[in-house]
């Protein structure tokens, strides 16, 4: 069982396939430009977030360059990319991994992502049905385990074949950088359970969280390994539930039903993904039951594909909750909010200190000064006024 009195690892995510404040809908949407997210790398590294999640796709900027291009604007935010088997060679994706890993100064996490969508896999060259996907991507990491670790590796398998493969330059991280996998197929938990180091699980209602867990730990165990856990979850946090429950409504306003059932028809034929039809499951396509769990709301699943749910509420709302999941074993967030830039800040003022996660010293520049207290007055001259502390 998880220490809940010990901070939870937080990580935002950096939306590379845009951004907005309404889904579904076309008004004020924001384009991934490179500036946009480097405001948002910049920021979450100094308002104390360990890393950033960068996402992978054919609609998505790609994670390695982008992720390179963000690293020397932060300091200490880590960057958990994605590897997909099959679209490199793994002696390719060594050659990445060992480079962002040197250049970052060995802030590299990876994230395993084998698949989900067999047309968008079919364009990268890749026609494997979904188990056959791991059985390939287990060859795959062992020849790029091998030369991360070694520098070396050769392997005749049935789907990787690597005849004296070198990898010129170590990684900073020894061995190598820690591998994060998500997958809810039984295929996908016997492969992560004798590769990768910590296990991903959308946002799914408590219950369904443990049941996973409980079921990952044992493959694991029975392969003499132990892992760690984390959850991809999307957050409206505001002063009060209220608040909270209207931007929930408002983020899903401008969206209609028809939109909703194109998106819910394309996420059913267009994926093999079991994970994607558990988070289908938990509202399917219905917008008038969205709370699928206390303060776990499913509408952002409604229109958009893989993490669909977020909790909503008021700072100590939303740490209770996450307890809840910490006590089950999840020790990493992995969060979002839209748009990710205003909600990493609204996270990180109003959730963070119930979380007992530290927040950078900016935060304290308006706090006591001898003895007293700074009152924010908006600006001008003369308008922070001390006051004697009480």
């Amino acid at each position: 069982m998880t220490d809940v009195s010990k901070p939870i690892d937080f990580l935002w995510f950096i939306p590379t396939a845009g951004d907005g404040t309404y889904l579904g809908g076309t008004e004020l949407n924001r384009a991934p430009d490179h500036r946009y997210l480097r405001e948002i790398a910049t920021a979450v590294d100094r308002l104390g977030y360990s890393g950033v999640l960068l996402p992978t796709g054919v609609s998505c900027e790609e994670s390695f360059v982008t992720a390179a291009a963000l690293a020397p604007f932060t300091e200490k935010l880590k960057f958990l990319v994605a590897i997909r088997p099959g679209t490199a060679s793994p002696a390719y994706y060594a050659r990445l991994a060992a480079a962002l890993d040197r250049v970052s100064e060995g802030r590299l996490l990876l994230n395993i992502v084998v698949g989900g969508s067999p047309a968008e896999l079919a364009g990268d060259g890749i026609f494997q049905a979904h188990d056959e996907r791991y059985a390939h991507a287990e060859e795959f990491f062992q020849v790029w385990e091998d030369l991360v670790t070694t520098g070396h590796a050769d392997l005749d398998g049935k789907h990787i074949k690597a005849k004296d493969a070198r990898l010129g330059f170590p990684t900073v991280q020894q061995p190598r950088p820690p591998l994060y996998f998500g997958g809810s197929s039984d295929a996908g938990i016997d492969f992560f359970a004798g590769r990768a180091d910590k296990y991903l699980t959308w946002g799914e209602p408590p219950q369904q969280v443990e049941e996973k867990i409980k079921a990952v730990r044992a493959a694991a165990a029975r392969k003499g390994r132990e892992v760690s856990f984390g959850i991809r979850l999307h957050f409206i946090v505001r002063e009060t539930d209220e608040e909270a429950w209207a931007a929930a409504d408002k983020l899903i306003s401008k969206l209609d039903d028809d939109t909703i059932a194109k998106a819910q028809a394309h996420f059913a034929t267009g994926s093999d993904s079991v994970g994607q039809k558990r988070m289908a499951a938990l509202h399917n396509g219905r917008r008038d039951k969205l709370e699928v769990s206390p303060n776990l709301w499913a509408g952002i699943g409604l229109v958009r594909s893989g993490a669909g749910t977020a909790l909503v509420g008021s700072p100590k709302t939303v740490a209770a909750r996450l307890r809840e999941y910490q006590e089950l074993g999840i020790e990493t967030v992995i969060g979002s909010g839209y748009p990710h830039l205003e909600e990493a800040y609204r996270v990180a003022e109003l959730l963070f200190p119930e979380l007992g996660i530290g927040v950078q010293e900016q935060r304290t520049s308006f706090g006591s000064e001898f003895g007293g207290k700074r009152v924010f007055g908006g600006g001008g001259h003369s308008t922070l006024k001390s006051v004697a502390a009480s």
